[in-house]
């Protein structure tokens, strides 16, 4: 069993240590990143992850979609709302509870994908990691984010 060395105050604190900077610090860098692929695409950051999600699986309700991008109504209804005035998608009402309402793609939202499949090569040149450490990176972080939520 591995020995965990004590940390100072000081070092407890220091803003390179902090795991929460990195991903924040990460993440900001990311977003910069896909930020000129995605004006190509008329899309934001928020609304590709909506775009993956309906992608792989078109037709779900909206709460569906919130749980699978981990956000609320009240965040992803106005980003809904502009994808369908973009012309990407459409919300429709369910016949039997009026209080559901699903969202699919449109012929345009589905034809962006081929346009959305040179970003991943992108991202992975960028990054400068090996496609293995990538999908080990994404495990790992899933698995934090995971504990984190319980």
């Amino acid at each position: 069993m591995q020995r965990r060395k004590a940390i100072t105050p000081e070092e407890a604190l220091a803003l390179d240590n902090q795991l929460c900077f990195a991903l924040y610090s990460a993440s900001l860098a990311m977003t910069k990143l896909y930020k000129p692929l995605l004006d190509e695409l008329g899309l934001t950051y928020p609304q590709y992850l909506a775009m993956l999600a309906l992608w792989e699986e078109d037709g779900v309700s909206v709460s569906r979609l919130g749980e699978r991008l981990h956000l609320d109504s009240g965040t992803l209804t106005p980003l809904l709302k502009r994808l369908e005035a973009a012309g990407f998608v459409a919300r429709l009402r369910a016949v039997e509870d009026e209080r559901r309402v699903h969202v699919t793609l449109t012929a345009a939202g589905r034809k962006l994908r081929s346009r959305a499949e040179k970003i991943p090569g992108c991202i992975l040149e960028a990054s400068q990691c090996s496609i293995p450490d990538l999908v080990r990176l994404t495990r790992e972080l899933q698995s934090l984010r995971d504990r984190l939520a319980r």
